[in-house]
């Protein structure tokens, strides 16, 4: 797999013949001019019921640094995928979420994925001994039948019957 990948960083600065003929007419307005045609834009997109509306939107940029997969180049943070996979969401589940194809997802991430389901399950197994050996006794019920091979009816290894009972011996 090639670790090179497209530079989405803007190469040139915002000048003169970079700037769009709008942007340019909006400059030229004064301040007031400029604040009634954002009021306008911002009433036009306004839900009917004011109940909903979200206020403040505050936009910006940031930078995200990961894997850059899929025809769409899109940036896929490592440490997320490791997150989600240590919640055990499914392969579709995070591959939905970042909206790319199932087998792209999974020949970029697999790795990472199986990884961190290892870890789950370490720290679960580890959690688990704890508490039996903190005396839980349904805990270390079915952990003896899970690990040792223990069960609740009697069996004998040789002819997989019952053993027998001796009655005698309980008499005396």
């Amino acid at each position: 797999m090639s670790t090179e990948h497209e530079d989405f960083s803007d190469s040139k600065p915002l000048t003169e013949e970079t700037q769009s003929p709008g942007s340019k007419k909006f400059e030229e307005l004064n301040a007031e001019e400029q604040k009634r045609i954002m009021r306008s834009i911002s009433n036009e997109h306004e839900p009917k019921d004011n109940h909903y509306r979200v206020r403040n939107i505050k936009y910006g940029e940031k930078t995200v640094t990961g894997r850059v997969i899929g025809r769409n180049k899109v940036v896929i943070p490592e440490e997320e995928v490791a997150q989600l996979s240590q919640y055990h969401c499914t392969n579709k589940e995070m591959a939905d979420f970042y909206g790319v194809p199932l087998q792209t997802f999974m020949d970029n991430f697999r790795d990472i994925i199986d990884k961190n389901r290892i870890i789950t399950k370490q720290r679960l197994r580890k959690a688990q001994l704890d508490l039996a050996l903190k005396g839980d006794r349904v805990m270390l019920i079915w952990l003896g039948k899970q690990m040792l091979g223990q069960a609740e009816n009697p069996i004998s290894s040789d002819n997989n019957q019952v053993l027998p009972w001796l009655d005698d011996d309980a008499d005396k």
